[in-house]
């Protein structure tokens, strides 16, 4: 069969790209990214360092985008998140939407998956998301939308995003239905830490005032007004979270390699960025797995297997 051709948008650190690699490869689908965008630098770095280019950078800057088949897009979730002051679309950064539109009426792949926070489906009363499938319909596409949570798909993080699919032509779409089985924090956790992971002894007192120790591995989870919740299983990793927002046992902190296991990056990611930024990345970044079924169902959906 002819390759697909895909173009990976807002690509952060090439968590959609990871995504359609691991269904290409188990679809034996062959596939070409033509074209890569990403604004932060130090993404730009590790993206370069993991895939052997660099993305072109600012997206409302950039014309002449190559022709493809499946466009993919984790478009800046700010305007629209419980940490963002949820302005949406009057935000500047939620109008970057509308450069996807801009695309999909210029290009007009066969079809495009789309990413972004769960609370872009009840943002402004529900005329957020409304506008949004009214504009990419508008444009000729066929238009469904599902909130879909990384733990249903083999992650220890509660991560629940809404995903955007979209075609040309009518075809049969299933969201994909199985669940499966959530890994152990014991594959994902290294045993063994530098001690600058672990809390001061005054953050340490202050977690086991609210929590009992546990024996087996926990991630314990402060929200914003300091209650602690303690999961065999991580909250949501988040962009700009207090670096003790999520602690191993309540003792330690994530360190960068667990932070991308749990969202489903290979071993081979090479580590390029400081721990703090590649926190944000993690972060800011999406789950592999959930995206990768998605992928896999539209592979399907298009004829291409």
């Amino acid at each position: 069969m002819d390759t697909i051709h895909f173009i990976d948008l807002f690509a952060g650190i090439g968590g959609f790209r990871y995504a359609i690699q691991n269904a290409s490869n188990k679809l034996e689908v062959p596939i070409k990214c033509v074209f890569s965008s990403e604004i932060d630098k130090e993404c730009q770095r590790a993206y370069q360092e993991n895939f052997g280019e660099l993305p072109k950078g600012d997206i409302t800057q950039i014309v002449g985008i190559p022709d493809h088949d499946i466009l993919l897009a984790g478009f800046p979730c700010q305007p629209f998140s419980i940490i963002g002051n949820r302005k949406g679309f009057e935000d500047t950064r939620g109008t970057l939407f509308f450069e996807i539109a801009r695309i999909l009426a210029a290009k007009k792949p066969t079809a495009f998956v789309l990413e972004n926070v769960k609370l872009l489906v009840g943002h402004n009363k529900g005329k957020t998301i409304k506008r949004i499938i009214e504009t990419l319909e508008d444009l000729g596409y066929h238009t469904t939308y599902k909130v879909l949570n990384a733990l249903d798909f083999g992650l220890p993080q509660k991560r629940e995003r809404v995903f955007i699919v979209g075609f040309r032509k009518p075809s049969i779409f299933n969201w994909p239905q199985k669940k499966v089985q959530m890994k152990s924090l014991n594959d994902i956790l290294e045993m063994e830490v530098p001690k600058q992971y672990y809390v001061s002894a005054p953050i340490r007192k202050k977690r086991l005032s609210q929590k009992l120790p546990t024996k087996e591995l926990t991630i314990w989870h402060e929200n914003k007004s300091g209650h602690i919740s303690v999961y065999p299983f991580s909250c949501a990793l988040r962009a700009g979270a207090s670096y003790n927002y999520l602690l191993v046992n309540g003792k330690r902190r994530l360190t960068s390699r667990e932070m991308l296991r749990l969202q489903g990056f290979p071993e081979s990611f090479k580590l390029i960025s400081s721990y703090t930024q590649t926190r944000k990345q993690a972060g800011n970044s999406l789950a592999v797995p959930v995206a990768q079924a998605i992928i896999e169902r539209v592979f399907q959906a298009c004829g291409w297997i």
